[in-house]
Order: structure tokens, then sequence, then C-alpha cells
């Protein structure tokens, strides 16, 4: 049975996107199959692996909202073991269609419509990467409820820990109220710049504050690992021979490694 991993943190550029995509294909290089599911609006882990909305009939706001089945929107791509449930600017409009089912039925519970679908193919993967959107919203809710750990990439830059404790609060919130095995995965630490102190007093500040739970993997800033979505493709295949190659190789053995595989 798959295990459900979401990349969350509502501070933008953070490298969550680049890592959901390069953490998926890494995984698919390691033997895993592997489900992507494009939980942001604006589409940039399936633009990440060179779709765009000419290329599918259906997404994940269809799948989510009941106009289609979850199997009718899988996408194999041309990347060893990996799928993708893409998406597109529609998914912007869940909040207001969640309200008005609200309204029409009481018993819809907003929150858990991922859970549900995703029932009917986690026995078909060994893991499904979630890229949500950076907010805590209802699709991001949604994913937290679906997932069995978070994943949180931070920055190493200046205020980097910022709005960190409004998501700790939000995943105990779930633990508490929605998904009581919700755990963390683990903090990645992106975007180093080697060639200033700052990263390196970040990458101390961060390792104090999570201990364990922060990757040993680091991911570094590298203009070819910019460059690779571009091109519709993940590090590994754009860049076979970059550092962040390496890296995410890495990363992914050691969530293999953490989840017993």
């Amino acid at each position: 049975m798959a295990k459900i991993i979401s990349l969350v943190n509502q501070k933008g550029g953070v490298g969550k996107t680049t890592t959901s995509i390069n953490l998926a294909a890494a995984l698919g290089k390691e033997g895993k199959k592997t489900l992507l599911i494009d939980l942001d609006p604006q589409g940039n882990a399936s633009n990440g692996l060179g779709l765009n909305s000419n290329d599918f009939d259906n997404d994940i706001y269809d799948v989510i909202t009941g106009a289609c089945d979850i199997k009718d929107a899988i996408i194999k791509t041309k990347f060893k073991n990996l799928s993708i449930i893409p998406a597109t600017i529609n998914l912007a409009g869940i909040d207001v269609e969640f309200v008005k089912k609200m309204l029409e039925d009481n018993t819809f519970k907003q929150n858990e419509q991922l859970r549900n679908v995703l029932e009917d193919i986690k026995e078909k993967y060994d893991y499904i990467i979630i890229d949500c959107q950076p907010s805590l919203g209802i699709s991001t809710m949604n994913a937290l409820v679906a997932s069995n750990s978070v994943l949180i990439p931070v920055q190493c830059e200046y205020y980097a820990l910022e709005g960190i404790t409004q998501l700790l609060n939000s995943i105990i919130l779930v633990q508490s109220n929605l998904n009581p095995d919700l755990r963390i995965e683990g903090v990645l630490l992106t975007m180093l710049d080697g060639r200033t102190n700052i990263g390196l007093e970040i990458i101390e500040e961060v390792r104090k504050c999570f201990k364990s739970k922060v990757f040993n993997t680091i991911i570094p800033r590298l203009v070819r690992l910019v460059e690779a979505p571009s091109h519709g493709k993940p590090i590994s295949d754009y860049d076979p021979t970059s550092r962040a190659t390496l890296a995410y190789q890495n990363l992914a053995k050691e969530v293999i490694s953490r989840n017993g595989d």
C-alpha cells in the first residue's frame, strides 16, 4: 500500500514543487512505483513534467469534486515508474465548490474528499507524493488528512522558519481531529548557497529546532535545477551528473529508509 507524503509549507519559494517533482522522479528511479499529485492551481508540478492543459481532459479538481473517476485522471509520464494527476487553475475554485456542497448536504466532509478518492488506488503505488499550494486552505487540509506524513521544505535563507509554527499547529489540529496517524516525515533544507555564511547558520538553527527530523540531505541552489522545469524534466533527466541529481537520489534513499522499505 502506498505511503502518502504531502509537501507543505505555506511560505512560497521554498523549493516545494521542485522537491515534489524531483523526489517523485528519484523514487521512481529507485524502483518505487510513484504517483505525483499536483494540488496547486498554478499547475507547476504538471508543467515541470512537460504537461500543459491541452494534454489531458481530467485534473485533480475533477477528481475531488466527483466529476471523474481518479483512474481517469492519472497520466503515465515518460519517466521511470512515475505517473501524475495534473492540476489546472480550476482548482482555485475548490473552496467555493465545497462551501456550496456543504450548504446542500450537511453530511459533506470537505476535508476528507482527497482521502476518500485515494482509497481506490493506494494499492497500486509504493509512494504518492502530493505537491500542495503555499497556503493552509481546503486543498492543503485535504492533503494532510489523506497523508501518512508531511515533508516540510525549508530554504537556507533569512526568515527560513517564518510560518512554521502555524504549519505545526495545523498538523496538530489534523492529528487531533481528522488523522491521528499523521506524522512529520522530515524537514528538508533547500536552496543552500555554500558561498554564504547565512546558509550554514540556518542549517544549525533548523537542526537545533527539529533535531533528528531534519534530513541529512541538503538541496543546493543550482542554475541547472532552476532550468529543468522549463524543459519539462526532473533534474535527473535534464542533467544526470548535476549535484542536485545526486542530492535528490540521496533524499529518495533517506525517505525509503525512514519508511522501512
